[in-house]
């Protein structure tokens, strides 16, 4: 079978790391990358796939179930990679709604569009959802989410998540649909909307503007290069077991606070300033409300049986990241001022 694959959100930060990775990966495959092109969402990060013969862009909003149907009869799509995701926190905690109609009411209305479309095909076809280690809410100073840990959200982005997680279960368990679900850690590097922490503070350092940090700066996450990460999904959808669940992480746990320093380290090297110059930007800011203390995988079940495991150091994957920003300052330009709407214009708007 000509494997049709259709990957949601995939002009977004991970989205397109993966939409790389299959087309250059798989000639043989089609693969549709459909993206509403919201604020993360931007085209320029494929720039250097877009006449690939088996890339295939279409702007839609997975929300529009009509839309959707339309897309699944037209194109029959044999594999859905769903990555598509209001994924901020701070913005769940001002517009909670926004997150329940993208992560909940999208994700059921791609189920119901594989449900309608691949009947008499679901031993065949994959719906492999992406989620993340939020879900399971917040760990004491020891211990790690494993795949068995109970859900325990916190806040309107890892509520709506742990909702579409759910449905996608549900419908294999009422449906018979084939799912996979993977729940990942923190991601960073290349591409990623400066909303997030690391790309916010690199921007920031560079314009030695302050650096917000949330309460003492001691909460805890683990960090996952998003190159990894596109090949542990990759590993997954084709070599994981239908029904499973596998837990994505760095093995890289980091207090904010020590993260930082690290950047704030490598940033004063790479912009020839005196070391420890831009720790003076540093500022403490009152803490968000439901914010999580620790979080920290077990990624040892795809070690174990699909062979992943990280490629670089977090040291080694942020130098990396840093390089990349301070080498593309345009496109941090184009992101935050909306330019990147002028090139989809340019490049799709007649097609």
């Amino acid at each position: 079978m000509a494997r049709k694959i259709l990957i949601t959100g995939g002009a977004g930060f991970i989205g397109s790391h993966v939409v790389r990775l299959f087309v250059n990966k798989y000639p043989d495959y089609q693969i549709y990358n459909l993206d509403a092109l919201t604020y993360a969402g931007n085209l320029e990060n494929l720039k250097d796939i877009d006449q690939a013969p088996n890339y295939h862009f279409i702007k839609a909003d997975i929300v529009d179930a009509e839309v959707l149907n339309r897309l699944f009869e037209e194109h029959q799509f044999t594999d859905v990679i769903h990555l598509a995701a209001e994924s901020h926190v701070d913005r769940s905690i001002t517009d909670p709604l926004a997150f329940v109609r993208t992560n909940i009411l999208g994700t059921v209305n791609l189920l119901n569009a594989c449900r309608a479309t691949w009947k008499g095909h679901f031993t065949d076809r994959l719906f492999y959802h992406i989620s993340t280690d939020e879900v399971y809410g917040t760990l004491g100073e020891t211990g790690l989410f494993e795949e068995t840990t109970s859900y325990d959200p916190n806040s309107p982005y890892s509520a709506s998540k742990a909702g579409s997680d759910h449905f996608v279960r549900a419908y294999g368990e009422t449906y018979g649909l084939r799912y996979i679900v993977t729940n990942c850690s923190n991601n960073y590097g290349p591409n990623q909307f400066p909303e997030k922490l690391i790309p916010l503070f690199i921007n920031n350092v560079r314009h030695n503007k302050p650096l917000p940090v949330y309460g003492d700066g001691k909460y805890t996450r683990d960090w996952l290069f998003v190159v990894d990460h596109a090949l542990a999904i990759d590993l997954v959808f084709h070599k994981g077991k239908q029904g499973e669940t596998y837990n994505i992480g760095g093995f890289n746990e980091w207090q904010n606070i020590d993260l930082i320093k690290v950047l704030i380290k490598q940033m004063d090297e790479k912009l020839g300033r005196e070391p420890g110059t831009s720790e003076k930007l540093i500022t403490y800011v009152t803490d968000r409300p439901g914010h999580d203390r620790r979080y920290a995988i077990d990624a040892g079940k795809i070690n174990r049986e699909l062979g992943w495991k990280p490629s670089v150091t977090f040291e080694e994957g942020l130098s990396q990241t840093i390089d990349w920003y301070l080498a593309n300052e345009q496109w941090m330009n184009s992101v935050t001022s909306g330019d990147y709407q002028k090139y989809y214009q340019a490049m799709y708007a007649s097609r």
